[in-house]
């Protein structure tokens, strides 16, 4: 349930190469493919590296397909755990493009960051890292799936799957819920992964929030990072206060 006054909405686009959407499981070495469209957590943290802050946690409400779903298989030479080189095949997206519309809330784990709970502030810092493509480095992905992001209105312009009246894509990752975002007491102090299936509607699909999905999975026992002001990093707005002249 929002906890917030005003819709706090950002709009993007993301584009790149190649994106790399793949499960957990596959992140663990050897072969890997992605998945047909990006994930929840991938938008999410494409999101994060344009702008994040502990008081607040990023919604993916929509994401808009604008090119042809296309792959490329490329051969790789991955570095072994062990040491030395291995041989392995990876599925790319190719020439990826997408329109995403999000929003924020406050993070009613972080009652220390209470203080932190400016929506204009955060909202206009947010839109204004859009503009300027981003804190930090962009990933469709996978770290060696560069991508871009700059504003856009959300629904302008032709997508490829317009007219297209669905598309279903099966048992797909949503996202992981962390610890400091847990949403009850079965995430609490827990890494949870959270399953859905997609449905693409004229080339839009519209994600449910992590509690929402049908299929949740427990992974490991999690503990929150601590924050503020005796600890030394991060406490709201008391760490700009001596900086205004």
């Amino acid at each position: 349930m929002k906890n917030t006054k005003y819709p706090n909405l950002v709009e993007f686009e993301v584009t790149g190469s190649y994106g790399l959407f793949s499960d957990p499981i596959m992140r663990m070495g050897g072969e890997k493919c992605t998945y047909q469209i990006p994930t929840y957590e991938a938008l999410k943290g494409i999101l994060m590296s344009v702008y994040w802050k502990p008081t607040l946690i990023w919604y993916i409400d929509k994401v808009r397909v604008m090119n042809p779903i296309q792959m490329e298989v490329k051969g790789i030479r991955p570095i072994k755990y062990h040491g030395g080189n291995d041989l392995a095949y990876y599925t790319y997206l190719k020439d990826c493009r997408y329109q995403v519309q999000a929003h924020f809330e406050w993070n009613e784990n972080r009652p220390e960051l209470a203080g932190d709970r400016n929506e204009n502030k955060h909202h206009e810092i947010a839109k204004r890292m859009i503009r300027k493509g981003g804190r930090r480095d962009i990933f469709l992905g996978a770290r060696e799936c560069q991508g871009y992001v700059e504003p856009c209105v959300f629904g302008e312009g032709e997508g490829v799957y317009d007219s297209i009246p669905t598309m279903a894509f099966g048992l797909m990752l949503h996202g992981i819920t962390y610890a400091d975002e847990a949403y009850s007491q079965e995430t609490a102090n827990y890494m949870t992964a959270n399953f859905w299936v997609p449905v693409m509607e004229r080339g839009t699909i519209t994600f449910p929030r992590p509690e929402e999905c049908p299929l949740h999975k427990p992974l490991r026992p999690m503990e929150m990072k601590p924050f503020g002001e005796t600890l030394g990093n991060f406490c709201g707005l008391a760490e700009f206060e001596e900086a205004v002249i």
